[in-house]
């Protein structure tokens, strides 16, 4: 693993999929139906067949995962929001009776 996937793994590993994501959407464009070398596969590398497989089951699946990602995000900022707007509310409901005790 590079130390630049290592770092981040170690701070956020669902970054690992966004990133091997676009890498791999990146190579099959870029590639156009060549074959796609395999650097521990020296003598076949990924032709037609496995390419098809990479677009139809791969990324599709990637593609849930980040959603599925998205929505658990979505759903904790929701809360993380809520949770603000009440602390604010709060302070706020303190202030008058704080000014009031004052006086």
């Amino acid at each position: 693993m590079s130390c630049y996937l290592d770092a981040i793994t170690r701070k956020d590993p669902v970054a690992v999929i966004e990133q091997c994501h676009l890498h791999l959407l990146q190579i099959l464009r870029s590639q156009q139906c060549n074959p796609i070398q395999r650097s521990w596969i020296s003598d076949q590398p990924y032709g037609e067949e496995e390419i098809t497989l990479l677009e139809e089951e791969l990324i599709p699946a990637m593609e849930e995962f980040l959603s599925r990602i998205k929505e658990i995000d979505d759903c904790l900022l929701a809360k993380q929001e809520f949770l603000e707007r009440c602390q604010l509310e709060a302070v706020r409901d303190r202030a008058p009776a704080t000014e009031a005790a004052a006086a």
